[in-house]
């Protein structure tokens, strides 16, 4: 059996990537890099860093060309600043809609292209790290459960029951994620999870805020260094 991990270099697809090598050995995994578009490049050379940590082969894939007019405010073009604030916050701004950091339909796009690359290459299996703090409130919609089960039963059907997609924690939170990448021994300061592209981790924007949580729920530090600026509350 092999597994293609959807891998983008970030601290929740680091921890699939660790799961799917302890279940089927390193030589039966790949992981799978995706560009999109993104202002920067800290998470596709964390993935490298992070696959040869691991000893997996990876894959790249530029899809970049389809959110090409999009205003998600992770894209190159996009006029609007990547919000500094809670999600809630956010969401409370959008009435509910998607946050402007929702890339478009991306999880969908990319467990699609997933699957076609997976079954070429022999895989039963398709990992990606969707969790539920990042499904809550409809600010990623292609995270949360009704769609992993819709995005499953696809794909498992349109592959002729060849496919199954794993998502360990669709229905857990992100300190779940870094209770099982400790236990595994995941190289949590190899990853990066900042939708900024500085040197250091800005500790501000919405993941940033939702990695230092997790850590701090486990009792653990993340290794990753943040910016700290005076007088701004990081974690709440």
């Amino acid at each position: 059996m092999k597994a293609l991990v959807l891998f983008s270099g970030g601290l929740d697809s680091t921890v699939c990537l660790a799961m799917a090598v302890e279940k089927h050995g390193a030589k039966n995994v790949l992981a799978l890099s995706v560009s999109y578009g993104q202002k920067h490049k800290k998470e596709i050379e964390a993935s490298e860093a992070i696959a040869a940590h691991y000893g997996v082969e990876r894959l790249t894939l530029d899809l970049g060309e389809i959110f090409k007019g999009s205003q998600c405010t992770l894209l190159e073009g996009a006029k609007e600043d990547i919000p500094h604030e809670e999600y809630a916050d956010q969401l409370t701004k959008s009435g509910g809609t998607p946050v402007s950091t929702y890339v478009p339909f991306r999880n969908g796009l990319f467990l699609s292209a997933a699957a076609a690359i997976a079954l070429s290459r022999g895989c039963s299996e398709i990992w990606y790290g969707a969790h539920a703090d990042d499904g809550a409130g409809n600010a990623y919609p292609d995270t949360g459960a009704p769609f992993n089960k819709a995005i499953s039963d696809a794909i498992r059907f349109g592959s002729g029951e060849v496919l199954q997609v794993v998502a360990p924690f669709i229905d857990k939170p992100k300190a779940a994620v870094v209770e099982e990448g400790a236990r595994l021994g995941v190289p949590f300061e190899k990853t990066w999870s900042c939708y900024e592209g500085r040197e250091k981790a800005c500790g501000v924007c919405g993941t940033c805020r939702d990695r230092l949580r997790a850590f701090a729920a486990c009792g653990l530090s993340d290794p990753v260094p943040y910016e700290r600026q005076e007088g701004e509350t990081i974690v709440q």
